[in-house]
């Protein structure tokens, strides 16, 4: 577990940036970056490289290649800072903004190589002689499911913030609506 040097190990922000390391693990995200992350989003004030990797005990090598992920995915920026010549970072703050962030590029990383992946067996799959018709109506019901969610996952990446906080809060109400709660139904 990666050590937290210049921060109160039983401080909130400690507690903090190693959580946000467990959950991006957990999510798929090389623990170093998610807590990069986390320090990033915390920091009231620009940080430079050498400044993460001191303030959470890691290599500057390991610093290097996170900022460079977590630049990818555009949740944090390099900024100047007056009389200094290194990079300097700040991360995304707003909470929302860096969902969509993080919606769009699993999207751009997962789900559209996936749905390409299967329409291609699929494809191979209709001329394949002698394949039992069950196996390829389940290679449709998956590819039918793709769409439906990239369908779905770009309607909801084009929402604007405010109406997407305000659907989010209507859970139970659209759940009442659409008689979703109680007895499981087909």
């Amino acid at each position: 577990m990666t050590e937290i040097a210049d921060i109160n190990d039983s401080s909130a922000k400690a507690q903090f940036v190693l959580y946000w390391g467990d959950m991006g693990s957990q999510w798929g995200v090389n623990r170093s970056v998610a807590q990069i992350h986390a320090l990033l989003f915390l920091s009231v004030n620009p940080l430079n490289a050498e400044e993460i990797a001191d303030q959470l005990a890691i290599a500057r090598s390991n610093v290097s290649n996170s900022l460079k992920e977590l630049v990818g995915w555009k949740l944090i920026r390099r900024v100047p800072v007056p009389n200094d010549r290194r990079e300097h970072f700040v991360a995304e703050v707003d909470v929302w903004e860096m969902a969509m962030r993080i919606a769009q590029g699993r999207k751009e990383r997962e789900i559209d190589p996936a749905m390409s992946a299967i329409d291609n067996c699929v494809q191979q799959a209709v001329n394949e002689p002698g394949l039992d018709p069950i196996v390829l109506g389940r290679m449709h019901e998956m590819q039918d499911f793709l769409k439906t969610a990239d369908r779905w996952s770009s309607q909801m990446l084009n929402v604007p913030k405010s109406k997407l906080n305000m659907l989010m809060k209507m859970g139970d109400k659209v759940f009442s609506l659409l008689k979703l709660t109680g007895k499981k139904t087909e």
